[in-house]
């Protein structure tokens, strides 16, 4: 049987955090709070719910108001969250 050498376990999970699956997956679980980063308090109370489904971010708002504002600043907005989620998660946003 063949020794290596000892790694230290949070080396060990860098690695695993780099990794292109499991950082997405990270940035995906916390598109909620990346959301209130990028469009603030106000907007993100007018929030109710936010999906991910393969590549496609859906939000739903209360005000037709401020639907019609993240529509104009749709592209902004997505590339806001791909860069706050540091992974291009974000390749369509629906916003309802």
């Amino acid at each position: 049987m063949r020794r290596t050498e000892p790694k230290l376990i949070g080396n060990m999970f860098d690695e695993l955090f780099r990794s292109p699956n499991i950082a997405a997956k990270i940035a995906e679980g916390c598109l909620p709070d990346t959301w209130r980063e990028v469009v603030g308090d106000r907007i993100a109370d007018q929030t109710t719910q936010i999906r991910f489904i393969r590549g496609t971010m859906y939000v739903h708002v209360l005000s037709s108001v401020v639907r019609s504002e993240l529509m104009l600043r749709r592209a902004a907005l997505q590339a806001a969250v791909n860069e706050r989620s540091r992974v291009p998660i974000v390749r369509n946003m629906i916003i309802k």
